[in-house]
């Protein structure tokens, strides 16, 4: 029987809108990110760098961008977060049912944007439904690796076979599961969180 769920954030929870760096980044002639802006996003998530250095840092890679562009363009992948998922959430945490857990690859500047698109009150009922909020820039650690979610696991003692991780990114989903935890590989555009209780039958 299920009893805990942890849920990834970006594209389960809030939408993103994933066009919106490389789209930026056209407008100073590339193309696509490259390997090294690639790694510098994943050093920011996992906090081995700063906001300063992280705009600093893509700054310099992207020919004739300010810091200001860098920022504009990395906050416009955060898009909306549709109030019936919030509701859904609360209602689920209402029911005393499960453990409910939040563990996101995010860095700094982007939920200092999630809390400013929902806004104060939002924000505070969504953290709210959460027994636990990981984010890997707070971590030091990043899905898919493997000792983020036994971090979870272990700090709440939960049991794989008792736990139901959410996510939409296959790699992520493939690395839970060798731990033992039951898995749901979301995919975004085609369901949706509401159809959760279909998954715990």
């Amino acid at each position: 029987m299920i009893r805990n769920l942890i849920f990834d954030f970006g594209g389960v929870l809030i939408n993103l809108d994933l066009e919106a760096v490389p789209k930026g980044l056209l407008e100073f002639g590339m193309e696509m990110p490259g390997q090294g802006l690639l790694q510098v996003s994943q050093h920011y998530e996992k906090g081995l760098v700063n906001t300063r250095e992280f705009l600093e840092g893509v700054s310099e890679v992207v020919q004739g961008s300010q810091i200001s562009d860098v920022e504009r363009i990395w906050n416009q992948t955060i898009a909306d977060f549709p109030l019936q998922r919030l509701e859904f959430l609360e209602r689920l945490k209402e029911s005393g049912r499960f453990r409910m857990f939040l563990l996101s690859n995010t860095n700094e500047l982007h939920m200092e944007e999630v809390q400013k698109t929902m806004g104060s009150t939002t924000y505070d009922r969504f953290c709210s439904c959460f027994d636990g909020f990981y984010l890997s820039h707070e971590l030091g650690m990043r899905k898919p690796d493997r000792e983020i979610f036994q971090f979870v696991l272990n700090k709440n003692t939960l049991l794989p076979e008792q736990t139901l991780f959410i996510d939409d990114t296959e790699e992520h989903i493939i690395s839970a599961s060798t731990l033992g935890i039951k898995t749901w590989h979301l995919k975004v555009g085609e369901e949706d969180i509401l159809q959760l209780p279909d998954k715990l039958h």
